[in-house]
């Protein structure tokens, strides 16, 4: 059975790499509280990003993937220039079947949300890389 990664600790990890990168970010909310999970701000600029971690059943796992993505587009009313959906690293060996998966209908939301992009976060090496949606296609990561 995979182990798990808490959203709670890829949230705490890419806060502390956008800091350095010279990012403002919302206060941590509260459990129960709503709105965007990370709202970076660098010059004018807004990035709200969307914070999921990896749960072991596969269920869970795409439903939670399906409501970050809703949440993540959602805040287009809000002002964003980038949606991001931030996912353990972990989740890198999935996301070129699910995109595949989805295939026409991936490469619509793509382009319908040229704003919403992937990020994925790995808490040992305290690293991130960010993606647009519709590279998931393309198979090269």
């Amino acid at each position: 059975m995979p182990s798990i990664t808490k959203s709670s600790a890829i949230e705490k990890t890419l806060r502390s790499l956008l800091t350095r990168e010279g990012y403002r970010l919302n206060r941590t909310r509260v459990n129960g509280e709503t709105g965007v999970d990370i709202l970076a701000t660098r010059g004018r600029r807004d990035v709200h990003i969307e914070v999921i971690g990896f749960k072991s059943s596969p269920p869970a796992r795409s439903r939670d993937f399906m409501q970050s993505f809703f949440c993540a587009v959602s805040r287009i009313k809000d002002g964003a220039s980038r949606c991001v959906i931030a996912l353990p690293h972990r989740w890198k060996n999935g996301l070129p079947q699910r995109a595949k998966q989805y295939g026409t209908a991936w490469r619509r939301i793509g382009r319908a949300f040229p704003e919403l992009e992937i990020w994925l976060v790995d808490i040992a090496t305290h690293t991130y890389s960010k993606s647009r949606w519709n590279d998931w296609l393309s198979g090269d990561h």
